[in-house]
């Protein structure tokens, strides 16, 4: 039997930094991890998306774009499909690699196996060379989620594919249907475009990221995708498949009519579910309410004092970031610092083409919130100078600000490097920020960073680079 301080069960982004925080506060720590270090956004999920992302967005320019510039390619670019992949693999090897350094470094004890709690002390690490028991004084909880699987599509990660196995595809594709339009399953439409896929998309709303990010952000993502030749059926229900000699019939339910689509795959992306019914957590008492999410407070406790639970596991929204900022705080509430989770916005990345990142409230959950008189404004990307010689001048960045105090609420980002543009936001709006501190600060030319202040200055009235109505 082995005895520590902290043990953190999953080594996910939460729960890796969870289990390095801690270390860094002298506690003896121990991290379990069944598959591999770094969990799924490292391995099959956030990290290899972008690779895959990043190399068809390059495909594209090359193909699209070059030639305009000046740079002509004799001859078509051939796509080595396992050389794609291999490098991708190599991506998330080498991040992964970097996790289990860094815990070495910080004399983590990992635990290669599969977590059961015993008792509200003690779990056991069952793992192929045997089973061990480990007992602590605390337990951090960082189990995360896995894709929802829907009735008549079985998962083999072959053909009938989550994202999981949509991201360690050997060869490309000709027809693929992808079940739920979602920002994973565009993002993962998107790329597979590129390489030349046919994709149908079938979405049961009546938009594309309906309720996921701003709609004006969402219909300059859903033009540019019909302008690539997506396929999207809207207000459409997958019903079921079946094989068939030279691939798969999909049937979808349209407006109560039955539609066949062909296809040599399927890829369903309807959502992620939390790992509540996993690490047998009744044995230490944990209470899970009926989406499978554990109850945790401010803290991030569970109803057992001295059992944490973070990242998807403990509520929404699942992203990655928000589970490393809550393993920090975890390991500090656990040595007596004065913390609480209270981030005033967690900033959302969709890395479609272009790709959408927010922070703060949407104009509609500004007015449920009580901010019935706002400012809100928009910069065109197509007036900055940078994005014009990138030539990705399509989207805006959007601000939303309380018009009596003029303090920040929301910025809304579609266009080139929206992920990169969304930190300034997401720092102005925990430091309450008004619209004048972002207008006021000069920021360097020419740059893409250039449209949160100008933004902000639409947003006040006065733009330089755009042509606005005079104020009243």
């Amino acid at each position: 039997m082995q005895n520590f301080d902290v043990v953190v069960i999953g080594a996910g982004p939460g729960g890796y930094v969870a289990a390095i925080r801690a270390a860094q506060l002298g506690f003896k720590t121990a991290v379990v991890e069944k598959e591999y270090l770094g969990g799924v956004c490292l391995n099959v999920g956030c990290i290899p998306s972008k690779a895959m992302i990043t190399a068809t967005h390059l495909l594209h320019k090359a193909q699209h774009s070059f030639a305009d510039m000046g740079l002509n390619i004799k001859g078509g670019i051939d796509v080595d499909m396992k050389k794609l992949v291999s490098w991708k693999q190599s991506v998330c090897d080498k991040m992964a690699g970097g996790v289990g350094q860094l815990l070495k470094g910080n004399s983590v004890t990992i635990l290669k196996g599969s977590a059961d709690f015993k008792s509200p002390k003690e779990i056991t690490v069952k793992s192929s060379t045997g089973t061990e028991t480990v007992q602590a004084k605390y337990f951090v909880v960082a189990t995360g989620s896995r894709p929802i699987e829907i009735p008549g599509f079985k998962f083999d990660e072959k053909d009938i594919m989550s994202s999981t196995g949509a991201l360690a595809l050997d060869e490309i594709p000709k027809r693929v249907v992808v079940i739920g339009g979602g920002y994973i399953g565009l993002e993962i439409s998107s790329y597979l475009r590129k390489l030349g896929t046919e994709v149908t998309v079938i979405e049961a709303q009546s938009a594309l990221l309906a309720g996921v990010v701003d709609p004006e952000c969402a219909q300059v993502v859903t033009r540019k995708l019909n302008k690539a030749g997506v396929k999207v059926l809207y207000g459409a229900k997958a019903k079921g498949q079946k094989k068939v000699k030279d691939g798969y019939e999909v049937t979808a339910e349209i407006n109560g009519k039955d539609e066949v689509i062909k296809c040599d795959k399927i890829l369903v992306t309807v959502g992620r579910r939390p790992n509540g019914d996993q690490a047998n957590l009744k044995a230490a008492g944990i209470q899970v309410d009926e989406r499978g999410f554990i109850k945790v407070d401010a803290q991030r406790r569970t109803n057992v004092p001295h059992i944490f639970a973070i990242g998807d596991i403990a509520g929404q929204p699942m992203l990655a970031h928000k589970a490393s900022h809550e393993g920090v705080l975890v390991a500090e509430v656990i040595k007596g610092y004065n913390r609480v989770y209270d981030a005033k916005q967690v900033p959302a990345v969709v890395f479609t083409d272009p790709e959408i990142a927010a922070a703060g409230m949407t104009e509609a959950e500004a007015k449920a919130k009580g901010f019935n008189d706002l400012k809100i404004a928009k910069f065109p990307f197509a007036a900055n100078g940078r994005a014009v010689s990138m030539m990705e001048t399509e989207g805006f960045v959007k601000m939303i600000a309380d018009a009596k105090t003029h303090v920040l609420l929301g910025v809304h980002i579609v266009g080139p490097e929206a992920s990169n543009l969304i930190s300034e936001a997401s720092l102005a709006i925990e430091m309450g920020a008004r619209i004048e501190d972002l207008a006021l600060t000069i920021h360097p030319h020419p740059t893409l960073g250039e449209t949160m202040m100008e933004c902000a200055e639409a947003t006040l009235g006065h733009a330089i680079h755009i042509i606005q109505k005079p104020l009243k």
